[in-house]
């Protein structure tokens, strides 16, 4: 059968980029077709000026703060509009290399518009029927509204609306304590509002180290943040140009409401059952080599559930570029994706990054066969010349020395995890994270702690000695 094109990409976010990209470059003909502006919820709503507001927010926090070491300034004027400035500015930097343009000279169509399957085989957008040798959905995802009564007549905001802001709300309340909420809470905070943090858990972060989200929280509180633990809002109102919010038997009284609730899946526009793709509330599902239960048709992204990161999607890119366009081969020999090494960090400060297993996760699949190796940032030289000592560096490893996780709380942890990531990705003993660093620097805290994993074998070793000393010692006297 005939076909228009040999990728038809659905979504134009990280992961689509990356597909249409390196396809166009490998000569294939390819077609990609996108609702609104190419870069998706990275380049527009997410990391790009979520990280440019935190910046400022840092500026303006370091600003205030400088008495620590002998500097003072009188309070910092904050000008608001100035800073979301600064936030467009960035994108308007970078947006030129996720441009129609761009991808229109690397060959790729550029198409507009909203679509659905018509079948297992084509794809309608704009009157138009698209055949493919392989599809692609990468159409991400949105923010979640929880059901809470009189949220939407109140009116609230979410990680789409709020870099338009022109003005920084006097008081904020944020209904979500995950990454999006913890970094944007605290960048406003910094920024001049009030804010308030409603977390349906006993603790912000769920998803992290229980340790490594506590020294988050307890740096929140301290600048002033309020944070609410097991709370969830159960009504909106407004009231004498006021968001009144009911919780917990509390009235809270904001300006605006943040929602960070959590991620849903851009699937329901698309018509996949037509296209026999299965499909649930967490996302397309896929197999290992990312194909959906239409073999024609795979998926990577957001729109999967799983790792919801702009490098996660990439990654996953990779494999579905090489199965989708090598399909006659890749369908009896499918290049499968493995998540055994994927790192993240939330933006927060201190910030947080992770690898790998938690430690409850890795005690559920070892047992007793693993080592905990924790290391403050107060015992690193440059963490205290800096007066940045809160958190810590902590390693998960087999008692062999196979690192099984990592976590770290603390300054740069962010940029600190990859030298943990890469041992990881090539197999290497937490005794190779030893070798020589500059000193003084941040990156010694990895230095230090593995080599926590030679002393305690070494002390090991050495109670194990003494015990067979005391032993013959007693039998000598026979």
């Amino acid at each position: 059968m005939a076909v228009d094109y040999d990728l038809v990409i659905i979504g134009g976010g990280s992961g689509g980029l990356v597909v249409a990209s390196a396809a166009a470059q490998l000569n294939a003909k390819v077609a990609l077709v996108e609702k609104d502006k190419l870069g998706g919820d990275c380049l527009w709503h997410g990391c790009v000026p979520s990280k440019s507001l935190i910046h400022a927010a840092r500026v303006a926090y370091d600003t205030r703060h400088g008495s620590r070491f002998g500097v003072y300034a009188d309070p910092p004027r904050i000008n608001f509009r100035e800073a979301m400035g600064h936030v467009h500015n960035v994108i308007q930097t970078i947006e030129p290399h996720d441009s129609p343009e761009r991808f229109r000279g690397l060959g790729v169509e550029v198409i507009f518009g909203s679509g659905q399957f018509c079948d297992r085989t084509t794809f309608e957008v704009n009157g138009r029927r698209l055949t493919a040798r392989a599809f692609v959905i990468s159409t991400g995802s949105r923010p979640a509204i929880p059901p809470v009564d009189g949220l939407t007549e109140a009116g609230f905001i979410t990680n789409e609306q709020v870099f338009a802001l022109t003005e920084c709300p006097k008081t904020l309340a944020l209904i979500g304590a995950g990454p999006i909420g913890c970094e944007l809470g605290q960048a406003l905070h910094r920024l001049g509002s009030k804010v308030t943090i409603l977390s349906s858990r006993d603790r912000i972060l769920p998803k992290e180290d229980p340790d490594a989200a506590i020294v988050v929280e307890k740096q929140l509180e301290s600048e002033g943040i309020r944070i609410l633990n097991n709370t969830r809002a159960e009504k909106v109102r407004i009231i004498d140009g006021k968001k009144h919010i009911w919780a917990a038997g509390e009235e809270i009284i904001v300006d605006e409401i943040l929602v960070s609730a959590g991620r849903l899946p851009n699937v329901d526009s698309l018509n996949l059952a037509a296209a026999g793709v299965a499909y649930d509330k967490t996302g397309v599902n896929v197999d290992a080599a990312l194909r959906t239960s239409n073999p024609r048709i795979y998926a990577c992204g957001d729109v999967i559930g799983g790792y919801q990161f702009t490098h996660v999607a990439g990654y996953e890119a990779v494999y579905v570029l090489t199965n989708a366009l090598f399909s006659p081969i890749k369908k009896f020999f499918p290049s499968k994706i493995n998540y055994r090494v994927i790192p993240w960090a939330t933006f927060t400060d201190p910030e947080l990054a992770r690898v790998g297993l938690s430690e409850q996760q890795a005690r559920d699949r070892y047992g007793d066969d693993i080592t905990i190796l924790k290391q403050p940032f107060s015992g690193v030289d440059r963490a205290q010349a800096e007066g940045s000592t809160d958190g810590f560096c902590k390693i998960i490893t087999r008692k062999n020395g196979e690192i099984l996780g990592a976590h770290m709380v603390g300054p740069m942890a962010g940029e600190l995890i990859h030298e943990i990531v890469l041992a990881m990705a090539n197999n290497l003993p937490v005794a190779k994270l030893t070798g020589i660093h500059i000193y003084p620097t941040l990156a010694e805290v990895t230095s230090k702690t593995a080599l926590l994993h030679q002393k305690q074998r070494y002390a090991q070793q050495t109670g194990l000695q003494n015990f067979l000393c005391n032993l013959f010692t007693f039998f000598r006297r026979f």
